[in-house]
C-alpha cells in the first residue's frame, strides 16, 4: 500500500519549486489553500470535477490579485500545483470551460434541467456526475466554484443576499449538498474577500504615502543642491 504524503512533505516540496520569499499576508493564503487541497487529495471520497477546479482557480486569483511583482503569481500557482502533483493547465482549462458553458443560461433553467445522461456540455455533465455520486465529497473550494458559476450566470445574485441564498439552497437540494455548510462557507468566503480588499487598500495607501515622501525628499535634495551651487 502506497504511503500517503503528509502536509509537511507537500509544503517542503512547494518551497523547493518556489524559492523566493513570499509576503506574509500572501504566504498564509498560499499555505491555507495548499493544506486544504492536500487534505482533499488524500481523502478516498474526493473526486475532482470542474466546479472544484473553478473554486481553486478563482479563490487563488481573487486572494492573490494584489501580489507584486505580478509575474510571480503564476509561478507560485505552478509551484503549488507541482507540490500537490496536479496539472495546473487542466484546472485552468476546466474552470474556463465550465464558466464559458454557463453563459447565456439562467439559473432557473439549469436547476430545472432534467438531463440524466452525458452530452457535449461540461456543466450538464458535471452536475449529472455529482448527482449520481452516493457519497459526494463536499468542500469549501467546491462551494466557491459553485458560487462563481452563479454570479457568472446572473450578476445580480451577488447584490441580493436573499436571492443568492435561495439559489444556493436550490442547488444544495439538486446536488444533495449540506445546505447550512454551503451557505456558511459562501458567506465566510465573501467576508474574507472584503477583508483582503481592505488590507490591499491600506497597503496601497501606505505605498502611495511612501512614494510621496520619497518624491518630497528628492525635491528637497535638488533644491539644496541648487542653492549650494
Amino acid at each position: 500500500m502506497e504511503k500517503l504524503r503528509t502536509v509537511s512533505e507537500t509544503k517542503r516540496e512547494f518551497y523547493t519549486y518556489y524559492t523566493r520569499p513570499i509576503n506574509s499576508i500572501y504566504r498564509r493564503v498560499v499555505e491555507e489553500l495548499m493544506v486544504e487541497m492536500h487534505l482533499l487529495s488524500v481523502n478516498v471520497e474526493f473526486r475532482y470535477n470542474p466546479i472544484y477546479a473553478t473554486g481553486v482557480v478563482t479563490s487563488y486569483q481573487r486572494f492573490m490579485q494584489g501580489y507584486q511583482p505580478e509575474k510571480h503569481r503564476e509561478a507560485i500557482f505552478e509551484a503549488l500545483c507541482k507540490a500537490l502533483k496536479i496539472d495546473s493547465s487542466q484546472y485552468k482549462q476546466d474552470a474556463a470551460a465550465i464558466l464559458s458553458s454557463i453563459e447565456g443560461k439562467s439559473l432557473n433553467a439549469i436547476l430545472e434541467d432534467k438531463n440524466t445522461t452525458h452530452d457535449s456540455n461540461i456543466l450538464s455533465n458535471t452536475l449529472v456526475d455529482i448527482a449520481r455520486q452516493e457519497r459526494f465529497k463536499y468542500s469549501r473550494l467546491f462551494a466557491i466554484g459553485l458560487y462563481t458559476l452563479l454570479t457568472k450566470a446572473e450578476v445580480d445574485v451577488n447584490k441580493n443576499s436573499e436571492q443568492r441564498n435561495q439559489y444556493l439552497e436550490k442547488f444544495a437540494q439538486k446536488l444533495k449538498l449540506p445546505q447550512d455548510k454551503l451557505l456558511k462557507d459562501i458567506e465566510t468566503y465573501r467576508s474574507n474577500l472584503d477583508k483582503m480588499d481592505q488590507i490591499l487598500l491600506v497597503l496601497e495607501e501606505a505605498l502611495e504615502s511612501e512614494r510621496k515622501k520619497r518624491e518630497k525628499r528628492e525635491k528637497e535634495k535638488q533644491v539644496a543642491s541648487s542653492t549650494e551651487t
